[in-house]
């Protein structure tokens, strides 16, 4: 019997996650299986801003063609980095565990201990927008690239602090790097610190192979902040925090670019809180999300 293929991305990062997928197939059915590296224009083209190359896309397209193409059998994702809308033909059909899911800040010790008109390097609007909302004397610099690539950016003096996923940072065994921030302090993105493996629609022999590896409550919570994401119709360059937790509350908060505007809500319906932030947001938040 051929391995079973299964479809990451080469950073590190991704890497690290397929292996964690491929360590619980092997051990839950006893199969052989292999990671296939697909490579990716996300990962390819690291001088400009997501939102102005295609978006989450980016991450995704080729994994997709692969999948489709019958190359690889699934494909893993970080599920943040994954489009709201996905092909018929591709289903999401299991969720890990989730890790931490806040951001980690290297480079001070707080938010407030950066230093007065400091540079800050990320490449998430969400980020940008929650850090100029709390100290609006901060210059943000475009920062992309995997986990290494940034905080070598950010030791050659590119910027004086960053910020990080804590999942992240614990898959790659450095969970002393940076300082965890407060979920009341910061709201992570919708679906950060999920992994989750993707497969085709009508590949009912893999969907059995991949249901034990499902976690029903990460699932849940992962599939209700990006049904928000679509009521929203939010993209790659709308600034969007969110969090669901295992009683289906869900608790959101959208952000102009600059910070300048912030409307927060709760709710357990995904789209009746979708509607409601954007009845109650101002016109330089709206107009971040599309009509």
């Amino acid at each position: 019997m051929k391995p079973l293929r299964i479809g990451s991305r080469g950073s590190p990062l991704a890497l690290v996650q397929a292996g964690m997928v491929r360590d619980a197939l092997i051990a839950a059915h006893g199969i052989a299986a292999e990671i296939v590296v697909i490579q990716t224009t996300g990962d390819v083209v690291q001088d400009r801003p997501l939102a102005d190359i295609g978006g989450k896309a980016l991450w995704t397209k080729e994994l997709d063609r692969a999948l489709l193409a019958g190359e690889i059998d699934c494909a893993v994702h970080s599920m943040k980095d994954v489009e709201t809308i996905r092909p018929p033909a591709i289903a999401i059909i299991a969720i890990l565990e989730r890790a931490d899911v806040r951001d980690r800040l290297i480079g001070a010790d707080s938010i407030d201990a950066i230093a007065q008109g400091a540079t800050v390097g990320t490449s998430s609007p969400r980020r940008r927008a929650q850090l100029l909302r709390m100290r609006p004397d901060l210059t943000i610099v475009e920062f992309r690239g995997n986990v290494d690539t940034r905080l070598a950016k950010l030791a050659s003096g590119e910027a004086d602090a960053t910020l990080l996923a804590a999942a992240g940072l614990e898959r790659l065994q450095r969970p002393d790097v940076g300082t965890p921030i407060a979920l009341d302090v910061m709201l992570p993105a919708p679906a950060q610190g999920a992994v989750g493996i993707e497969a085709r629609s009508d590949d009912a022999d893999m969907r059995a192979l991949l249901a034990v590896l499902n976690h029903p409550p990460t699932h849940g919570c992962v599939l209700a902040e990006r049904a928000l994401l679509a009521g929203l119709n939010a993209g790659c360059h709308s600034p969007v925090a969110a969090l669901a937790d295992t009683t289906g509350l869900i608790r959101a908060e959208l952000y102009a670019e600059d910070g300048s505007a912030h409307v927060a809500g709760t709710g357990r319906d995904p789209a009746a809180l979708a509607r409601d932030l954007l009845a109650r947001a101002p016109d330089s938040i709206r107009k971040l999300f599309a009509a």
